[in-house]
């Protein structure tokens, strides 16, 4: 008795940390493929989980940040949902690649065509994306999410640094450390590419070179040999005249 008891009181105490839990962890994330370091690019998923079980979710709108706009955002083609790219004004333009960029990407929306989210099903939609800030640790991308039955769940709300998880977060992407081809690298990388170049380049030359006098020599070999085949030759037919003639006489 003593031991259901026990069994007893731990499955209840499971089932409601499944409670508390369960919930908070059915939300909007976003995940990058690889990493996403300060200063490059990479590819995005949006996680978007199915929370109902009466309804499927039919569109996504995913809020970029303004405090520090994106100069590319491409996203992926999902079958059976439509894309739509809302762009804004920005304050201060960006300079990317020698190329002042006057606007950029504010949001993203999934609308489901002929496809949707059902309950106990998640979908996710990729995005690539960059060039990463380099003066931030992480991006915050509000979310809202629509159901068919017009049920609206916004997951706008930024979580604090050692604070608990807000009912309704934000998804948050976590910037890693800048990759060296970003910082500093990329002159040593070039000259060391250029040595190699070079060093390709000269192997391949005495490559042709050896192949050439190869080449020479064989030929000189050849000539040589067909000089003396002649030679034997004529050699053997004076040498066949000569016994003729003694044969005669």
């Amino acid at each position: 008795m003593k031991l259901f008891r026990i069994a007893l009181a731990g499955g209840v105490a499971a089932s409601t940390v499944l409670l508390i839990a369960g919930p908070a962890a059915a939300h909007v994330s976003v995940q990058p493929v690889g990493e996403a370091a300060k200063g490059g690019y990479a590819t995005l998923n949006f996680k978007v989980p199915n929370e109902r079980d009466q309804a499927s979710t039919v569109k996504l709108e995913v809020n970029f940040p303004a405090d520090h706009p994106l100069s590319s955002v491409t996203p992926q083609a999902v079958p059976g949902w439509d894309i739509k790219i809302d762009k804004s004004k920005l304050d201060k333009p960006l300079e990317v690649h020698g190329k002042k960029i006057t606007e950029a990407v504010s949001k993203v929306t999934w609308t489901a065509d002929d496809s949707e989210i059902a309950p106990g099903y998640f979908q996710q939609f990729p995005v690539s994306v960059g060039a990463l800030p380099e003066d931030a640790d992480q991006l915050v991308f509000k979310a809202i999410q629509t159901y068919d039955n017009k049920e609206v769940v916004r997951w706008i709300e930024e979580p604090t640094e050692g604070g608990e998880e807000p009912d309704s977060p934000a998804p948050v992407l976590k910037l890693s450390a800048a990759a060296d081809d970003h910082h500093g690298g990329g002159a040593a990388d070039d000259a060391k590419e250029g040595d190699d170049h070079k060093a390709a380049d000269t192997a391949a030359s005495t490559k042709e070179n050896h192949a050439a006098a190869s080449s020479s020599s064989s030929d000189t070999t050849a000539r040589t040999l067909g000089i003396i085949g002649i030679v034997i030759g004529v050699v053997g037919v004076a040498f066949g005249v000569l016994a003729g003639r003694r044969r005669s006489a």
